[in-house]
């Protein structure tokens, strides 16, 4: 299936996975991108030298095209920058921030820049600063959130802007990816069922969270601090909640969360770690390989949309 993205980012299949972070690391990405797709390095808060050493061993694993996520808040985001230059990363993707500063030598080195954005003002902006693309990201996602739905979200963007679209939130199947694609999208980053991969390092007793999820056990926590992350229900998030409604801080709220998620993917503690999950998690029902998914979901979404398989 050839779209615009396909073209732009050198890939087989107009699938992204997202950059998560303690998850999107060189297995996964490698995996992915061995598979047709676009698999994407997390940098996430991790010094340069480690996104570094990540690069080089994706590499080693793939001639295919392989992405970095840069983190736009993390105080190391100029030094991660820097690192994916120097390594020839053709493909970045952004959150939490403007990606503007970086996109003159971005662009200069032949790097395609792509933030992900939760609403057409932002969307909009992007395109103005000469992005080459936008993911369109829904409150269906797991992990950091804003307030449209995909289905409100996509086809809003793809009508204001020029640059491709990329389709981000509650995505996991080729019923969505055909979904997508009606609503405006050229493309779709999916994270969640990624997150349950054979070739994801995230422990087995996060991948049977999500796997032994139903539809109603993802909930948000940080509404009242601004920013609300989905995540899948336990100890932590309930505790959470009660202190957000009973007033707490944000330093409290804070500390509560820190280093969870690491704990979640690292150790598998599914009672106090942060289990970031899409609310697609529901329909996550088994472990595959990247290829598998990614045949799987083509398969589903080219006979939808009337293509030969």
């Amino acid at each position: 299936m050839k779209t615009r993205i396909t073209e732009l980012l050198g890939i087989e299949y107009p699938i992204i996975q997202g950059g998560m972070a303690w998850v999107a690391e060189h297995h996964l990405a490698a995996a992915v991108s061995k598979a047709g797709g676009l698999g994407i390095i997390g940098a996430a808060s991790a010094p340069a030298e480690v996104v570094r050493e990540e690069i080089r061993k994706a590499k080693k694993m793939t001639d295919k095209p392989i992405g970095v996520n840069i983190m736009l808040m993390n105080p190391n985001a100029p030094e991660v920058a820097r690192v994916v230059l120097e390594e020839g990363v053709k493909v970045v993707t952004t959150g939490a921030g403007n990606p503007a500063k970086f996109i003159r030598d971005f662009k200069e080195a032949g790097v395609k820049v792509i933030p992900v954005v939760a609403s057409v003002a932002m969307a909009k902006m992007m395109e103005r600063c000469g992005v080459d693309a936008v993911v369109a990201e829904g409150c269906e996602s797991g992990g950091h959130i804003g307030s449209s739905t995909t289905m409100c979200l996509v086809p809003q963007v793809a009508d204001a802007v020029q640059i491709p679209v990329i389709a981000a939130g509650g995505i996991g199947d080729g019923r969505g990816f055909a979904a997508a694609f009606m609503l405006g999208a050229e493309a779709v980053q999916m994270g969640t069922r990624f997150v349950v991969a054979e070739e994801s390092i995230v422990h087995k007793n996060y991948k049977e969270k999500i796997i032994k999820a139903k539809d109603i056990d993802s909930e948000v926590t940080g509404r009242s601090t601004g920013h609300p992350v989905r995540q899948i229900r336990n100890q932590m998030s309930r505790k959470y909640l009660r202190l957000e409604k009973e007033g707490a801080g944000l330093d409290e709220l804070e500390h509560l969360t820190l280093g969870s998620l690491r704990r979640a993917v690292m150790d598998g503690d599914v009672v106090n770690g942060t289990l970031m999950a899409g609310q697609i998690a529901g329909m996550v029902k088994r472990e595959q390989t990247c290829r598998e998914m990614i045949q799987e979901i083509m398969q589903e979404a080219e006979s939808l949309l009337g293509k030969k398989g």
